[in-house]
């Protein structure tokens, strides 16, 4: 007998029932070949740690790998009955980065003073309380099992193989167009590297550079990319969209009511899922029959465009398992996405919670947070849509879809700060039109006009990256986040309008009006303005001229 309460055990097995014909119609996954990133390693391995374990490992592997030891305890090396194959030397002020094939290690020497010295290594087995690299991710060739004398054995019995060619997917696209990383030496978004558990993004000028090698297939840098200039490709979000639609689809057609979709990466996460669905039978907390697993490469790889885009397919809720082995920072982030999605239904009028995220670190702790598994309200009309490979246009398709079937339909619905939709306002008290933030707009939010001094805006393209309010030299920008239904939303607006100004000394128009009005206010006493103010009204040219006629022997001075 099953003592779990309050629940209609006709309704759990028919849902049962549709969840097993729902997971038997997915899709395989797609035959498109991926880029691969290859790696080569001659298995030269660097050890790092404490003569006394250190040297021990250094024994084990020297008879299969070329091994260098770094010793970071003080004091000799203990004698041993027969000479080492390898070198062993006291160092200190350790460094290393890179991957496997291509580690490179920086120390100085013991008791030499300023002596430093440098090696290429293929493999790195690091001994030390705190890794060197620091990553949460640590690159591929690099082992950092502590002092556990269990995952020391096993991080050599993996050494021991890693000799010859390798090769891994290449996880992600870039579309260096759609990056609003920076522009002018102003930083707009960051949410790419400040996400990246592998250290693999940095900044490259006004874009950003993803390390190929050290990428560890995560995803959470495109589901925090707001653009969509980093998409993830294994697989992509269409496939992830097929998978939905025929699962949430055939569960329906089976009967099964309230479908929640349980996202979880393979690893730890399966063998928690896989677990709780083994054991489910006669548990206070088993696998809710309505909860569909959905395995992903990484539980971090889909965001708000996937998770709305299930709900619009029909999809009662969405929850995500994070386990212990997953980075912090990909929780939170994650948490910051599901407040969005859910404040844009809620406006919508889509009644009850959507999103879960469900921290677990055991099978049971799993089952007791799904018997809360969301239960919020979906479109009646399910939407038949294939999600689309760009992120913006994807999360287009599912916000037209709910729109469309929702009880309410409001212009516009708040979102909270450092969301990545939403609309600007300008101070028309500040803003000369010097059109500085239309040089810094990324994704064509703001443009100007080829026939006035116009500033205008379409709400689709802003992306909040805030480079319009950082570059603005009049702090005339704020930026308002909110998600837009209106007609307007993708049409261009009008923000800020003014007269141009013409030269008077050529009568060429060069500025505005207003842009005129404050440099005279600013460079009213300057050194180069005094006495000839007139220059300010001037095009380039014509100032040119003016000085150069004014600093003449037979200058007569200025011309109007």
């Amino acid at each position: 007998m099953n003592d779990r309460p309050g629940i209609d055990w006709v309704q759990e097995h028919r849902n049962a029932a549709a969840r097993a014909a729902a997971l038997a119609v997915a899709p395989p996954p797609p035959s498109d070949s991926l880029q691969t990133v290859a790696y080569t390693s001659a298995g030269k391995t660097l050890i790092i740690g404490s003569a006394e374990i250190a040297l021990k490992c250094a024994d084990q592997l020297c008879g299969v790998l070329p091994v260098t030891v770094l010793l970071t305890s003080p004091g000799g090396v203990a004698a041993q009955p027969a000479p080492r194959s390898y070198s062993a030397l006291h160092c200190s002020e350790i460094q290393v980065s890179g991957w496997l094939g291509a580690f490179d290690a920086r120390w100085r020497d013991a008791g030499r003073g300023v002596l430093r010295r440098e090696g290429r290594f293929d493999l790195v087995l690091d001994l030390s309380a705190i890794p060197l690299i620091p990553a949460h991710q640590k690159p591929h060739g690099y082992f950092a099992p502590g002092s556990s004398e269990p995952d020391i054995a096993t991080a050599i019995g993996e050494l021991a193989q890693m000799i010859g060619e390798f090769e891994k997917p290449k996880y992600f696209r870039y579309k260096d167009r759609l990056c609003a990383h920076s522009r002018n030496g102003q930083t707009g978004c960051t949410a790419c590297i400040d996400i990246c558990s592998a250290r693999a993004i940095a900044s490259a000028g006004d874009l950003v550079r993803v390390n190929p090698y050290l990428c560890a297939g995560c995803g959470a840098c495109t589901t925090a990319c707001p653009t969509g200039a980093l998409a993830y490709a294994y697989p992509g979000a269409p496939y992830t969209g097929d998978r939905l639609r025929a699962v949430l689809a055939s569960y329906k057609g089976e009967g099964g009511l309230d479908p929640v979709i349980l996202f979880h990466g393979a690893g730890h996460g399966t063998g928690l899922v896989s677990a709780l669905d083994a054991n489910s039978e006669g548990q206070p907390y088993g696998m809710p029959a309505r909860v569909i697993p959905m395995e992903l490469h990484h539980m971090a790889s889909t965001g708000i465009d996937v998770w709305l885009t299930a709900v619009a397919y029909g999809a009662s809720g969405i929850s995500v398992l994070v386990t212990e082995s997953e980075a912090p920072q990909y929780a939170e982030a994650l948490e910051d996405q599901m407040g969005m999605a859910q404040e844009i239904l809620s406006g919508l009028g889509y009644a009850g919670v959507h999103f879960q995220l469900v921290r677990a670190a055991t099978p049971g702790g799993l089952g007791e947070a799904l018997a809360n598994a969301p239960a919020g309200i979906a479109p009646q009309q399910s939407a038949t849509f294939h999600v689309a490979q760009e992120k913006r246009n994807a999360l287009d398709m599912a916000l037209d879809h709910l729109f469309r079937h929702a009880t309410l339909q409001p212009e516009y619905v708040p979102l909270p700060p450092r969301s990545p939709f939403g609309a600007i306002a300008v101070d028309k008290g500040r803003c000369t039109l010097c059109m500085s933030c239309v040089g810094a707009c990324p994704s064509s939010a703001l443009m100007d006009s080829d026939t006035a001094p116009q500033l205008r805006f379409v709400e689709k393209n802003c992306v909040q990256c805030g480079l319009c309010a950082n570059t603005c030299p009049e702090d005339a920008i704020s930026l308002l986040p909110r998600m837009s239904f209106a007609d307007t939303r993708n049409k261009t607006v009008l923000l800020n309008e003014t007269e141009p100004f013409c030269c008077i000394r050529c009568n060429k128009p060069f500025g505005t009006l207003l842009m005129i009005q404050s440099m005279l206010g600013k460079l009213s006493q300057h050194s180069a303005f005094q006495g000839n103010l007139d220059r300010i009204r001037m095009c380039g040219d014509c100032r040119v001229i003016d000085m150069m006629q004014s600093n003449s022997p037979e200058g007569g001075g200025s011309h109007r």
